[in-house]
């Protein structure tokens, strides 16, 4: 009995064993058969002439974060012409953006194609597999599309829903249901969760939108508990759209500080100088302080009036588009600083050795330009632009109609409904070549000038009061 029990345990051990060599055996196999990860998409590779699509809904349809972006390369990068194309239309979800991928997105060969869709696609309410399976089907035929042609994907989160500000501002006749209050927005977050996983495994770019706009909201909210980027609950106000254009900023490695200018002065030696992103010429010591005159190599990043809000909740001239100014050397007192002439300001002369930061400010020769650019790009964006967009978006209620119609008499009644609809290419090229108007504008405005800095001591240092005895 005792022996039978021995061999009884010993063919139990003989097949677990080979289960476990079996196990091992496939699963080595399946390590075997996957692919590595891709290496990720660390940043932007830019050179003039390169296209990149900004693809989307209602949210890009705004022109208002493509806009910003449009806005940092052309006062970041003043030598490097970038073609950038607005593919966002309102209501849009990745069927539509797939209904007219080769007029909106191939025909302007993309090297880089930015996706911010979902928004519409979870329509509205709770997780609902069925609805998921249908976003996840369409984004995934976009993405193989677009690496198709060649183009490189950056995939963006969905951006927040807003529950708070449906409950404060919307009107009593569109008050939201409570499943959306209380549930789209985690929605969104997984969309996003998911295309940062394809990101990822694919070695696509990825651009968080949600997290930002949430962290902010949240983080205001502790001192103003109606804070809101965006006061219809979905579309983003300039200010949130300012944040966008910063995580795209951010997470595509794309930052560049404007400038530093370093001047030493040491008594009757020549004086000297230390700088980036730009050059310092004819450097003196005077009398009274110093002067020089210094070319940038850009401008400061600055934004409409109606986004200003954004640039100072993400800290962006700071962080973005830092223009300091560092004078050690100076006898003790207080400076006034002009520019071309025009004085901007006055500061001490300790706060000089440590630096002085003039990106924000608005007296500034460079400041008036770069706010000229930005707001010549918004009236292309507003204007031609807008227009465009808006070619496209009865596309989509076309192209909408055209898929459902149930047979071929319905079909010809879509055509009768949209008898110009043959000629849109026509329309566009005539939108395309309004906004290219302005932007040759643009790119004669935005070009550096030499500007000439005088430093010149107006107070001394006051003398601290004696100490108490």
């Amino acid at each position: 009995m005792a022996l039978r029990r021995v061999f009884h345990c010993f063919v139990l051990s003989l097949a677990c064993l080979a289960t476990v060599l079996s196990v091992v055996s496939v699963q080595a196999q399946d390590q075997s058969a996957t692919a590595a990860p891709a290496s990720p998409l660390k940043t932007l590779e830019l050179a003039d002439g390169d296209s990149i699509v900004f693809l989307g809904d209602s949210i890009t349809h705004q022109c208002l974060y493509t806009q910003y972006v449009e806005d940092y390369f052309y006062t970041r990068f003043p030598k490097m012409r970038l073609k950038i194309h607005n593919a966002g239309v309102g209501g849009a979800r990745a069927w539509d953006a797939l209904a007219r991928f080769d007029d909106d997105v191939a025909a302007y060969k993309p090297k880089y194609v930015t996706v911010l869709l979902g928004m519409n696609d979870g329509t509205y309410r709770p997780f609902d597999q069925a609805t998921f399976d249908t976003y996840h089907k369409d984004m995934t035929e976009l993405v193989g599309r677009l690496t198709g042609i060649g183009a490189k994907p950056i995939l963006m989160t969905p951006t927040m829903y807003d529950s708070r500000a449906s409950r404060l501002f919307a009107p009593p006749n569109r008050k939201a249901p409570d499943d959306r209050l209380e549930l789209y927005n985690s929605v969104l977050s997984y969309y996003g969760t998911w295309l940062r996983e394809v990101a990822v495994e694919n070695g696509h770019g990825f651009v968080d939108m949600w997290g930002p706009l949430n962290n902010i909201t949240l983080a205001e909210r502790k001192t103003d508990a109606s804070f809101t980027l965006i006061r219809d609950a979905v579309h983003p106000d300039a200010p949130g759209q300012v944040v966008m254009a910063v995580a795209i900023v951010n997470d595509l490695a794309l930052q560049k500080q404007l400038s530093n200018i370093r001047v030493i002065l040491a008594g009757n030696a020549e004086p000297r100088s230390q700088v980036s992103g730009g050059a310092i010429s004819d450097l003196k010591q005077t009398d009274d302080g110093v002067e020089f005159t210094w070319l940038a190599d850009g401008l400061p990043w600055v934004v409409p009036e109606e986004a200003q809000l954004g640039a100072k909740l993400t800290k962006l001239g700071h962080k973005h588009s830092r223009e300091a100014l560092e004078v050690h050397g100076l006898a003790p007192g207080r400076y006034e600083l002009s520019i071309d002439g025009e004085v901007v300001g006055a500061f001490a002369s300790d706060a000089l050795a440590r630096h002085i930061e003039l990106q924000e400010n608005a007296k500034t020769p460079q400041y008036q330009q770069a706010l000229a650019v930005a707001n010549a790009n918004k009236e292309r964006n507003a204007g031609p632009v807008r227009s465009l967009r808006n070619e496209w978006g009865r596309f989509q209620g076309y192209a909408r109609m055209k898929r459902d119609a149930a047979d071929d008499e319905a079909r010809q009644k879509v055509e009768e409904k949209y008898p110009d609809m043959g000629q849109i290419n026509d329309r566009v090229a005539v939108h395309n070549a309004a906004a290219k108007e302005i932007e040759d504008r643009i790119f004669e405005i935005n070009q550096p000038k030499p500007r000439h800095y005088v430093l010149k001591r107006i107070a001394p240092q006051p003398k601290k009061p004696a100490a108490a005895n």
